[in-house]
Protein backbone atom coordinates (compact mmCIF):
# COMPACT_ATOMS: atom_id res chain seq x y z
CA UNK A 1 0.00 0.00 0.00
CA UNK A 2 2.79 2.15 1.15
CA UNK A 3 4.32 1.66 -2.65
CA UNK A 4 1.38 2.70 -4.30
CA UNK A 5 0.83 5.80 -2.42
CA UNK A 6 4.27 7.15 -2.59
CA UNK A 7 4.16 6.37 -6.76
CA UNK A 8 0.85 8.01 -6.93
CA UNK A 9 2.41 11.11 -4.79
CA UNK A 10 4.82 10.80 -7.39
CA UNK A 11 3.18 10.95 -10.42
CA UNK A 12 0.73 13.65 -9.17
CA UNK A 13 3.10 15.56 -8.61
CA UNK A 14 5.03 15.37 -12.04
CA UNK A 15 2.36 17.59 -13.29
CA UNK A 16 4.11 20.71 -11.38
CA UNK A 17 7.42 21.32 -12.82
CA UNK A 18 8.71 24.26 -11.13
CA UNK A 19 10.01 22.55 -8.14
CA UNK A 20 12.31 20.40 -10.92
CA UNK A 21 13.29 24.31 -12.95
CA UNK A 22 14.19 25.46 -9.60
CA UNK A 23 16.18 22.32 -8.57
CA UNK A 24 18.04 22.35 -11.86
CA UNK A 25 18.46 26.22 -11.70
CA UNK A 26 20.18 25.88 -8.32
CA UNK A 27 22.37 23.39 -9.29
CA UNK A 28 23.24 25.35 -12.65
CA UNK A 29 24.78 28.29 -10.09
CA UNK A 30 26.33 26.02 -7.91
CA UNK A 31 28.44 24.29 -10.55
CA UNK A 32 29.08 27.80 -11.87
CA UNK A 33 32.39 28.75 -10.40
CA UNK A 34 34.08 25.53 -11.40
CA UNK A 35 33.19 25.69 -14.52
CA UNK A 36 34.17 30.01 -14.36
CA UNK A 37 38.00 28.62 -12.96
CA UNK A 38 38.36 26.06 -16.00
CA UNK A 39 37.22 28.28 -18.73
CA UNK A 40 39.77 31.47 -17.18
CA UNK A 41 42.18 28.51 -17.15
CA UNK A 42 41.90 27.35 -20.98
CA UNK A 43 41.30 30.97 -21.94
CA UNK A 44 43.78 33.35 -19.52
CA UNK A 45 44.00 37.31 -20.87
CA UNK A 46 48.11 36.34 -20.08
CA UNK A 47 49.48 32.99 -20.51
CA UNK A 48 52.16 32.89 -17.64
CA UNK A 49 51.54 28.54 -17.22
CA UNK A 50 55.35 27.30 -19.09
CA UNK A 51 56.65 30.10 -16.29
CA UNK A 52 54.97 28.62 -13.69
CA UNK A 53 55.79 25.61 -14.81
CA UNK A 54 59.46 26.58 -15.10
CA UNK A 55 59.76 28.01 -12.00
CA UNK A 56 57.42 27.66 -9.01
CA UNK A 57 55.13 24.93 -10.16
CA UNK A 58 56.99 21.88 -9.13
CA UNK A 59 57.43 23.11 -5.93
CA UNK A 60 53.89 24.00 -4.66
CA UNK A 61 52.90 20.34 -6.43
CA UNK A 62 55.50 18.60 -3.84
CA UNK A 63 54.78 20.26 -0.58
CA UNK A 64 51.26 19.57 -1.50
CA UNK A 65 51.63 15.58 -2.08
CA UNK A 66 54.12 15.13 0.45
CA UNK A 67 51.72 17.34 2.60
CA UNK A 68 48.40 15.10 1.94
CA UNK A 69 50.58 11.85 2.44
CA UNK A 70 51.52 12.73 5.62
CA UNK A 71 48.54 14.04 6.79
CA UNK A 72 47.04 11.13 5.59
CA UNK A 73 48.92 9.06 7.40
CA UNK A 74 48.71 10.39 10.27
CA UNK A 75 44.67 10.62 10.60
CA UNK A 76 44.15 7.32 9.23
CA UNK A 77 47.15 5.89 12.11
CA UNK A 78 45.16 7.80 14.71
CA UNK A 79 41.60 7.66 13.71
CA UNK A 80 41.46 4.33 12.97
CA UNK A 81 43.35 3.35 16.10
CA UNK A 82 41.60 5.53 18.90
CA UNK A 83 37.98 4.25 17.44
CA UNK A 84 38.72 0.70 17.69
CA UNK A 85 40.19 1.16 21.75
CA UNK A 86 36.68 2.83 22.37
CA UNK A 87 34.48 0.68 20.73
CA UNK A 88 35.97 -2.49 21.66
CA UNK A 89 37.86 -2.25 24.57
CA UNK A 90 37.61 -1.99 27.79
CA UNK A 91 39.85 0.68 29.93
CA UNK A 92 39.22 3.10 32.29
CA UNK A 93 37.70 6.51 30.58
CA UNK A 94 36.80 4.63 27.34
CA UNK A 95 33.53 6.03 27.83
CA UNK A 96 34.57 9.69 28.47
CA UNK A 97 36.94 9.03 25.13
CA UNK A 98 33.97 8.22 22.89
CA UNK A 99 32.94 12.30 22.62
CA UNK A 100 36.80 13.81 24.00
CA UNK A 101 38.22 12.60 20.83
CA UNK A 102 35.95 14.78 18.75
CA UNK A 103 37.22 18.06 20.26
CA UNK A 104 39.99 18.45 18.41
CA UNK A 105 37.29 18.72 15.58
CA UNK A 106 36.56 22.33 17.11
CA UNK A 107 39.91 23.32 16.68
CA UNK A 108 40.70 25.10 13.15
CA UNK A 109 43.98 24.56 12.16
CA UNK A 110 45.44 27.56 11.68
CA UNK A 111 44.22 28.32 15.08
CA UNK A 112 46.03 25.26 16.82
CA UNK A 113 49.51 26.34 14.10
CA UNK A 114 49.03 29.82 15.62
CA UNK A 115 49.63 28.48 19.31
CA UNK A 116 51.88 25.84 18.83
CA UNK A 117 54.36 28.48 17.36
CA UNK A 118 53.84 30.62 19.78
CA UNK A 119 54.58 27.97 22.74
CA UNK A 120 57.56 26.25 20.95
CA UNK A 121 59.06 29.01 19.57
CA UNK A 122 62.56 30.30 20.83
CA UNK A 123 61.04 32.97 23.27
CA UNK A 124 58.58 30.50 24.12
CA UNK A 125 57.89 29.01 27.59
CA UNK A 126 59.05 25.21 26.27
CA UNK A 127 62.83 26.47 24.95
CA UNK A 128 62.62 29.02 27.75
CA UNK A 129 62.26 26.04 30.14
CA UNK A 130 65.19 23.85 28.74
CA UNK A 131 67.00 26.97 28.79
CA UNK A 132 66.92 27.51 32.40
CA UNK A 133 67.13 23.70 33.51
CA UNK A 134 70.14 22.58 31.25
CA UNK A 135 71.74 26.40 31.93
CA UNK A 136 71.61 26.55 27.50
CA UNK A 137 72.62 29.79 26.37
CA UNK A 138 72.07 29.91 23.18
CA UNK A 139 69.73 27.61 20.62
CA UNK A 140 73.13 25.95 19.55
CA UNK A 141 73.50 24.18 22.76
CA UNK A 142 70.09 22.14 21.96
CA UNK A 143 68.20 20.85 19.16
CA UNK A 144 64.17 20.99 18.70
CA UNK A 145 62.37 20.51 15.44
CA UNK A 146 60.84 23.49 13.62
CA UNK A 147 57.46 23.61 14.26
CA UNK A 148 57.03 26.43 11.27
CA UNK A 149 57.74 23.63 8.75
CA UNK A 150 56.14 21.33 6.18
CA UNK A 151 56.51 18.61 8.79
CA UNK A 152 55.23 20.91 11.76
CA UNK A 153 52.09 21.10 9.20
CA UNK A 154 51.74 17.27 9.20
CA UNK A 155 51.42 17.12 12.84
CA UNK A 156 49.74 19.77 13.63
CA UNK A 157 46.71 19.35 10.82
CA UNK A 158 46.77 15.44 11.82
CA UNK A 159 46.11 16.79 15.14
CA UNK A 160 42.81 18.48 14.29
CA UNK A 161 41.63 16.58 11.25
CA UNK A 162 42.06 12.63 12.74
CA UNK A 163 38.05 12.96 14.58
CA UNK A 164 36.76 13.02 10.48
CA UNK A 165 38.34 9.21 10.46
CA UNK A 166 37.73 8.34 14.31
CA UNK A 167 34.12 9.67 13.42
CA UNK A 168 33.29 7.35 10.44
CA UNK A 169 35.44 4.54 11.78
CA UNK A 170 33.92 4.25 15.28
CA UNK A 171 30.27 4.41 13.41
CA UNK A 172 31.20 1.67 11.03
CA UNK A 173 32.66 -0.36 14.43
CA UNK A 174 29.50 0.01 16.15
CA UNK A 175 27.66 -1.50 13.36
CA UNK A 176 29.55 -4.99 12.89
CA UNK A 177 28.34 -8.14 13.49
CA UNK A 178 28.37 -9.49 16.89
CA UNK A 179 27.83 -13.15 15.21
CA UNK A 180 30.84 -12.63 12.78
CA UNK A 181 32.98 -11.13 15.93
CA UNK A 182 32.46 -14.08 18.26
CA UNK A 183 33.13 -16.37 14.75
CA UNK A 184 36.16 -15.17 14.89
CA UNK A 185 37.16 -16.09 18.78
CA UNK A 186 35.84 -19.25 18.49
CA UNK A 187 38.32 -20.20 15.68
CA UNK A 188 40.87 -18.74 17.81
CA UNK A 189 42.40 -15.27 16.46
CA UNK A 190 42.63 -12.71 18.99
CA UNK A 191 42.31 -9.00 18.79
CA UNK A 192 44.87 -8.25 16.45
CA UNK A 193 43.49 -10.93 14.20
CA UNK A 194 40.06 -10.23 14.42
CA UNK A 195 40.86 -6.62 13.76
CA UNK A 196 42.65 -6.65 10.37
CA UNK A 197 40.51 -10.09 9.32
CA UNK A 198 36.98 -8.70 10.30
CA UNK A 199 36.40 -4.99 11.65
CA UNK A 200 39.02 -3.54 9.51
CA UNK A 201 37.36 -5.15 6.06
CA UNK A 202 33.89 -3.96 6.89
CA UNK A 203 34.74 -0.39 7.83
CA UNK A 204 37.37 0.32 4.89
CA UNK A 205 34.33 1.98 3.09
CA UNK A 206 34.00 4.42 5.76
CA UNK A 207 37.44 4.94 6.26
CA UNK A 208 38.44 6.14 3.03
CA UNK A 209 35.23 8.40 3.10
CA UNK A 210 37.03 9.81 6.29
CA UNK A 211 40.44 10.15 4.79
CA UNK A 212 38.84 11.53 1.95
CA UNK A 213 37.09 14.53 4.12
CA UNK A 214 40.76 15.39 6.12
CA UNK A 215 42.42 15.21 2.74
CA UNK A 216 39.76 17.82 1.26
CA UNK A 217 40.14 19.95 4.15
CA UNK A 218 43.96 19.73 3.84
CA UNK A 219 43.61 20.65 0.57
CA UNK A 220 41.52 23.62 1.44
CA UNK A 221 43.71 25.13 4.54
CA UNK A 222 45.58 28.58 4.00
CA UNK A 223 46.07 30.18 7.19
CA UNK A 224 48.65 26.95 8.65
CA UNK A 225 50.38 26.64 5.45
CA UNK A 226 51.16 30.29 4.21
CA UNK A 227 51.92 31.27 8.30
CA UNK A 228 54.30 28.28 8.30
CA UNK A 229 55.69 29.32 4.58
CA UNK A 230 55.09 26.46 3.19
CA UNK A 231 53.97 26.69 -0.66
CA UNK A 232 50.96 24.70 -1.37
CA UNK A 233 48.42 24.82 -4.10
CA UNK A 234 46.49 27.12 -1.63
CA UNK A 235 49.68 29.31 -1.53
CA UNK A 236 50.31 29.53 -5.03
CA UNK A 237 46.81 30.45 -6.03
CA UNK A 238 47.09 33.86 -3.81
CA UNK A 239 50.99 34.29 -4.82
CA UNK A 240 49.93 34.66 -8.41
CA UNK A 241 46.63 36.29 -7.80
CA UNK A 242 47.71 38.70 -5.72
CA UNK A 243 51.26 38.85 -5.88
CA UNK A 244 51.69 38.61 -9.76
CA UNK A 245 48.53 40.18 -10.34
CA UNK A 246 47.49 37.56 -13.01
CA UNK A 247 44.27 36.22 -12.27
CA UNK A 248 44.21 33.53 -15.24
CA UNK A 249 47.17 31.90 -13.97
CA UNK A 250 45.56 31.77 -10.84
CA UNK A 251 42.59 30.02 -12.08
CA UNK A 252 45.05 27.42 -13.93
CA UNK A 253 46.39 26.58 -10.52
CA UNK A 254 43.12 26.46 -9.54
CA UNK A 255 42.19 23.55 -12.40
CA UNK A 256 45.33 21.83 -10.84
CA UNK A 257 44.42 21.76 -7.30
CA UNK A 258 40.56 20.12 -8.72
CA UNK A 259 42.50 17.35 -10.59
CA UNK A 260 43.68 16.66 -6.81
CA UNK A 261 40.14 16.80 -5.37
CA UNK A 262 39.14 14.41 -8.47
CA UNK A 263 42.06 12.04 -7.45
CA UNK A 264 41.03 11.94 -3.98
CA UNK A 265 36.99 11.31 -4.95
CA UNK A 266 38.24 8.87 -7.06
CA UNK A 267 40.48 6.97 -4.04
CA UNK A 268 37.34 7.54 -2.12
CA UNK A 269 35.24 5.22 -4.40
CA UNK A 270 37.81 2.78 -5.06
CA UNK A 271 38.51 2.35 -1.12
CA UNK A 272 34.71 1.24 -1.05
CA UNK A 273 34.37 -0.31 -4.73
CA UNK A 274 32.29 -3.54 -4.80
CA UNK A 275 31.95 -3.61 -1.09
CA UNK A 276 28.53 -4.74 0.60
CA UNK A 277 28.33 -6.33 3.87
CA UNK A 278 24.90 -7.13 5.30
CA UNK A 279 23.75 -7.43 9.21
CA UNK A 280 21.12 -9.96 9.63
CA UNK A 281 19.80 -11.22 13.33
CA UNK A 282 21.82 -10.07 16.19
CA UNK A 283 23.19 -6.38 14.59
CA UNK A 284 21.49 -4.92 18.06
CA UNK A 285 23.15 -7.35 20.40
CA UNK A 286 25.91 -5.39 22.65
CA UNK A 287 29.54 -6.51 20.88
CA UNK A 288 31.61 -8.56 22.52
CA UNK A 289 34.51 -6.24 24.06
CA UNK A 290 38.20 -6.93 25.26
CA UNK A 291 38.86 -6.71 28.69
CA UNK A 292 42.48 -4.87 28.82
CA UNK A 293 44.99 -5.44 31.71
CA UNK A 294 48.49 -4.39 32.87
CA UNK A 295 50.02 -2.25 30.06
CA UNK A 296 47.97 -2.48 27.55
CA UNK A 297 45.51 -0.53 29.80
CA UNK A 298 47.83 1.95 30.11
CA UNK A 299 48.96 1.54 27.14
CA UNK A 300 45.16 2.34 25.36
CA UNK A 301 45.06 5.35 28.19
CA UNK A 302 48.09 6.85 26.62
CA UNK A 303 46.94 6.40 23.24
CA UNK A 304 43.60 7.99 23.73
CA UNK A 305 44.49 10.73 26.21
CA UNK A 306 47.31 11.99 23.55
CA UNK A 307 45.04 13.68 20.88
CA UNK A 308 43.19 15.31 22.95
CA UNK A 309 45.58 16.51 25.17
CA UNK A 310 47.64 17.96 22.29
CA UNK A 311 44.94 18.39 19.85
CA UNK A 312 42.77 20.72 22.41
CA UNK A 313 43.73 20.78 26.22
CA UNK A 314 47.17 22.55 25.01
CA UNK A 315 45.73 24.95 22.18
CA UNK A 316 42.61 26.00 24.47
CA UNK A 317 44.84 26.50 27.66
CA UNK A 318 47.15 28.56 25.75
CA UNK A 319 44.28 30.63 24.08
CA UNK A 320 42.46 30.95 27.45
CA UNK A 321 45.96 32.29 29.11
CA UNK A 322 46.91 34.59 26.76
CA UNK A 323 42.52 35.73 26.25
CA UNK A 324 42.85 36.64 29.60
CA UNK A 325 46.45 38.09 29.82
CA UNK A 326 45.23 40.59 26.13
CA UNK A 327 41.76 41.02 27.37
CA UNK A 328 41.74 44.94 27.27
CA UNK A 329 43.96 45.67 23.75
CA UNK A 330 41.75 42.30 21.94
CA UNK A 331 38.42 43.97 23.14
CA UNK A 332 38.07 46.83 21.41
CA UNK A 333 35.32 47.97 18.65
CA UNK A 334 37.13 46.17 15.95
CA UNK A 335 37.07 43.16 17.72
CA UNK A 336 33.02 43.19 18.16
CA UNK A 337 32.63 44.33 15.27
CA UNK A 338 34.59 41.15 13.77
CA UNK A 339 32.20 38.94 15.74
CA UNK A 340 28.60 40.60 14.69
CA UNK A 341 30.30 40.42 10.83
CA UNK A 342 30.93 36.43 11.32
CA UNK A 343 27.66 36.04 13.56
CA UNK A 344 25.47 37.64 10.61
CA UNK A 345 27.10 36.13 8.26
CA UNK A 346 26.72 32.85 9.38
CA UNK A 347 22.84 33.29 9.65
CA UNK A 348 22.63 34.39 6.33
CA UNK A 349 24.76 31.71 4.79
CA UNK A 350 22.93 29.07 7.19
CA UNK A 351 19.62 29.99 6.19
CA UNK A 352 20.11 30.62 2.56
CA UNK A 353 22.26 26.85 2.23
CA UNK A 354 19.03 25.45 4.54
CA UNK A 355 16.65 26.85 1.85
CA UNK A 356 18.44 25.92 -1.09
CA UNK A 357 18.29 22.38 0.10
CA UNK A 358 15.47 22.22 1.45
CA UNK A 359 14.48 23.05 -2.06
CA UNK A 360 16.80 20.88 -4.13
CA UNK A 361 15.93 17.55 -1.42
CA UNK A 362 11.91 18.04 -1.91
CA UNK A 363 12.37 18.21 -5.45
CA UNK A 364 14.07 15.01 -5.60
CA UNK A 365 11.17 13.54 -3.38
CA UNK A 366 8.97 15.05 -5.72
CA UNK A 367 9.99 13.94 -8.74
CA UNK A 368 11.81 10.60 -7.63
CA UNK A 369 15.11 9.88 -9.56
CA UNK A 370 16.64 11.17 -13.13
CA UNK A 371 17.07 15.00 -13.22
CA UNK A 372 16.60 15.70 -9.66
CA UNK A 373 19.01 13.31 -8.54
CA UNK A 374 21.73 14.28 -10.68
CA UNK A 375 20.58 17.88 -9.76
CA UNK A 376 21.38 16.87 -5.74
CA UNK A 377 24.57 15.85 -6.56
CA UNK A 378 25.72 18.37 -8.66
CA UNK A 379 25.02 20.68 -5.41
CA UNK A 380 26.89 19.31 -3.56
CA UNK A 381 29.96 19.32 -5.71
CA UNK A 382 30.70 22.81 -3.49
CA UNK A 383 32.31 20.97 -0.27
CA UNK A 384 35.20 19.20 -2.29
CA UNK A 385 36.18 22.82 -4.07
CA UNK A 386 38.94 24.12 -1.70
CA UNK A 387 38.13 27.57 -0.87
CA UNK A 388 40.42 29.47 -2.94
CA UNK A 389 39.12 27.90 -5.89
CA UNK A 390 35.49 28.90 -5.33
CA UNK A 391 37.06 32.25 -4.79
CA UNK A 392 38.25 32.74 -7.73
CA UNK A 393 35.04 31.23 -9.60
CA UNK A 394 32.67 33.11 -7.80
CA UNK A 395 34.44 36.56 -8.69
CA UNK A 396 34.95 35.71 -12.36
CA UNK A 397 31.30 35.30 -13.14
CA UNK A 398 30.70 38.25 -10.58
CA UNK A 399 33.28 40.43 -11.95
CA UNK A 400 31.78 39.88 -15.65
CA UNK A 401 28.12 40.54 -14.86
CA UNK A 402 29.16 43.76 -12.76
CA UNK A 403 30.91 45.10 -15.66
CA UNK A 404 28.57 44.17 -17.90
CA UNK A 405 25.77 46.53 -16.38
CA UNK A 406 27.95 49.23 -15.81
CA UNK A 407 29.32 49.50 -19.50
CA UNK A 408 25.25 49.17 -19.94
CA UNK A 409 24.11 51.99 -17.45
CA UNK A 410 26.87 54.27 -18.98
CA UNK A 411 25.86 53.55 -22.66
CA UNK A 412 22.02 54.40 -21.66
CA UNK A 413 22.15 56.06 -18.65
CA UNK A 414 25.51 57.89 -18.53
CA UNK A 415 26.05 56.54 -14.87
CA UNK A 416 28.59 54.23 -13.43
CA UNK A 417 26.74 51.18 -11.04
CA UNK A 418 30.01 50.29 -10.00
CA UNK A 419 30.12 46.56 -7.96
CA UNK A 420 27.25 45.29 -7.87
CA UNK A 421 28.16 41.60 -6.65
CA UNK A 422 31.83 41.39 -6.43
CA UNK A 423 33.15 42.57 -3.54
CA UNK A 424 30.20 42.58 -1.42
CA UNK A 425 28.72 40.47 1.18
CA UNK A 426 26.58 38.62 -1.71
CA UNK A 427 29.28 37.28 -2.53
CA UNK A 428 30.81 36.26 0.72
CA UNK A 429 27.52 34.36 1.30
CA UNK A 430 27.49 32.75 -2.31
CA UNK A 431 30.39 30.86 -1.96
CA UNK A 432 29.25 29.99 1.12
CA UNK A 433 26.42 28.38 0.00
CA UNK A 434 28.01 26.73 -2.54
CA UNK A 435 31.04 25.45 -0.47
CA UNK A 436 28.77 24.21 2.31
CA UNK A 437 25.20 23.03 0.57
CA UNK A 438 25.98 19.25 0.41
CA UNK A 439 26.41 19.56 4.64
CA UNK A 440 22.57 20.94 4.31
CA UNK A 441 21.62 18.94 1.40
CA UNK A 442 22.85 15.58 3.79
CA UNK A 443 21.13 16.83 7.17
CA UNK A 444 17.72 17.77 5.52
CA UNK A 445 17.56 14.64 2.81
CA UNK A 446 18.33 12.38 6.24
CA UNK A 447 15.09 14.08 7.83
CA UNK A 448 12.81 14.44 4.97
CA UNK A 449 13.53 10.64 3.91
CA UNK A 450 12.11 9.44 7.39
CA UNK A 451 8.59 10.99 6.65
CA UNK A 452 6.36 8.48 4.88
CA UNK A 453 5.29 9.36 1.45
CA UNK A 454 1.87 8.42 2.17
CA UNK A 455 1.19 11.63 3.81
CA UNK A 456 2.44 13.16 0.53
CA UNK A 457 -0.49 10.99 -1.58
CA UNK A 458 -2.90 11.84 1.66
CA UNK A 459 -2.31 15.28 1.34
CA UNK A 460 -2.42 15.53 -2.45
CA UNK A 461 -5.64 13.92 -2.54
CA UNK A 462 -7.35 16.32 -0.26
CA UNK A 463 -6.13 19.06 -2.86
CA UNK A 464 -2.95 20.35 -0.92
CA UNK A 465 -0.23 21.54 -3.83
CA UNK A 466 3.32 20.66 -2.80
CA UNK A 467 4.30 23.63 -1.12
CA UNK A 468 1.35 23.78 1.31
CA UNK A 469 2.26 20.17 1.85
CA UNK A 470 5.65 20.84 2.49
CA UNK A 471 4.97 23.97 5.02
CA UNK A 472 2.10 22.55 6.55
CA UNK A 473 2.98 18.73 6.94
CA UNK A 474 6.76 18.62 6.81
CA UNK A 475 8.71 20.99 8.08
CA UNK A 476 7.48 20.85 11.72
CA UNK A 477 8.65 16.92 11.41
CA UNK A 478 12.06 17.66 9.96
CA UNK A 479 12.01 20.71 11.74
CA UNK A 480 14.90 19.14 14.31
CA UNK A 481 17.25 18.08 11.29
CA UNK A 482 17.33 21.35 9.56
CA UNK A 483 17.95 23.57 13.22
CA UNK A 484 21.09 20.73 13.19
CA UNK A 485 21.66 21.53 9.65
CA UNK A 486 21.87 25.62 10.08
CA UNK A 487 24.04 24.53 13.11
CA UNK A 488 26.39 22.94 11.26
CA UNK A 489 26.37 25.58 8.41
CA UNK A 490 27.01 28.51 10.22
CA UNK A 491 29.87 26.69 12.72
CA UNK A 492 31.75 25.43 9.51
CA UNK A 493 31.19 29.13 7.98
CA UNK A 494 32.89 30.63 11.27
CA UNK A 495 36.25 28.74 10.45
CA UNK A 496 35.87 29.42 6.70
CA UNK A 497 39.51 31.60 5.59
CA UNK A 498 40.25 31.28 2.21
CA UNK A 499 37.63 32.04 0.21
CA UNK A 500 36.76 35.18 3.10
CA UNK A 501 40.07 36.58 2.69
CA UNK A 502 39.18 36.68 -1.42
CA UNK A 503 35.73 37.91 -1.51
CA UNK A 504 35.08 40.10 1.75
CA UNK A 505 34.84 43.46 0.74
CA UNK A 506 37.52 46.14 1.58
CA UNK A 507 37.80 46.97 5.49
CA UNK A 508 35.16 44.06 6.35
CA UNK A 509 37.09 41.69 8.48
CA UNK A 510 35.57 38.68 10.14
CA UNK A 511 36.80 36.71 13.44
CA UNK A 512 38.83 34.38 11.06
CA UNK A 513 40.19 37.00 8.85
CA UNK A 514 41.15 39.13 11.90
CA UNK A 515 42.90 36.53 13.78
CA UNK A 516 44.93 35.67 10.37
CA UNK A 517 45.55 39.43 10.17
CA UNK A 518 46.95 39.83 13.77
CA UNK A 519 48.85 36.57 13.66
CA UNK A 520 50.67 37.27 10.28
CA UNK A 521 51.54 40.65 12.64
CA UNK A 522 53.05 38.46 14.81
CA UNK A 523 50.19 39.85 17.47
CA UNK A 524 49.29 36.71 18.81
CA UNK A 525 48.46 37.45 22.51
CA UNK A 526 45.69 39.53 20.64
CA UNK A 527 44.53 37.63 18.49
CA UNK A 528 43.57 34.63 21.43
CA UNK A 529 40.28 35.82 21.52
CA UNK A 530 38.75 35.73 18.35
CA UNK A 531 40.68 32.09 18.32
CA UNK A 532 39.13 31.33 21.59
CA UNK A 533 35.46 32.57 20.31
CA UNK A 534 35.99 30.48 16.94
CA UNK A 535 36.58 27.01 19.10
CA UNK A 536 33.87 28.02 21.28
CA UNK A 537 31.61 28.06 18.85
CA UNK A 538 32.76 25.21 17.09
CA UNK A 539 31.95 22.53 20.06
CA UNK A 540 28.10 22.96 19.37
CA UNK A 541 28.48 20.88 16.41
CA UNK A 542 30.93 18.44 18.06
CA UNK A 543 28.60 18.25 20.86
CA UNK A 544 25.43 17.48 18.14
CA UNK A 545 27.72 14.75 16.66
CA UNK A 546 28.62 13.20 20.22
CA UNK A 547 25.13 12.71 21.07
CA UNK A 548 24.46 11.57 17.72
CA UNK A 549 26.83 8.97 18.44
CA UNK A 550 25.53 8.21 22.08
CA UNK A 551 22.00 6.76 20.82
CA UNK A 552 24.09 3.49 18.63
CA UNK A 553 24.61 0.39 19.75
CA UNK A 554 27.23 0.18 22.58
CA UNK A 555 29.72 -2.37 23.11
CA UNK A 556 29.48 -5.08 25.48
Amino acid sequence: MSVLASRGAVFAARRDTRWLVAAVAVAALVVMPVAAVLWLALNPVENIWPHLVRTVLGHYVYNTVVLMLGVGAAVLVTGVSTAWLVTMCRFPGRRQFEWLLLLPLSMPAYVIAYMYTDLLQYAGPVQGAIRGLFGYTTSRDYWLPEVRSLGGAIMLMGLVLYPYVFLLARAAFLEQSAAMLEASRILGRGPWRTFFSVSLPVARPSIAVGVALALMETLNDFGTVDYFAVRTLTAGIYDTWLGMGNLGGAAQIASLMLLFVMALIGIERFGRRNIVYYQQGRQLQPLPGYTLQGWKKYGALAACTLPVLAGFVVPMAVLGRYALIYFEQSWTPDFREDAANSFILSAFAAFAALAVALLITYARRLHGRGVTAVAARLAGLGYAVPGAVLAIGVIVPFAAFDNAVDALARQWLGVSTGLLLSGTAFAIIFAYVVRFLAVAIGQVESSLGKVSPSMDMAARTLGFRPLEVLLRHHLPLIRGGMLAAALIVSVDRMTELPATLILRPFNFETLATGVYQLASDERIGEAALGSLTIVLVGLAPVVLLSRTISRARRPG
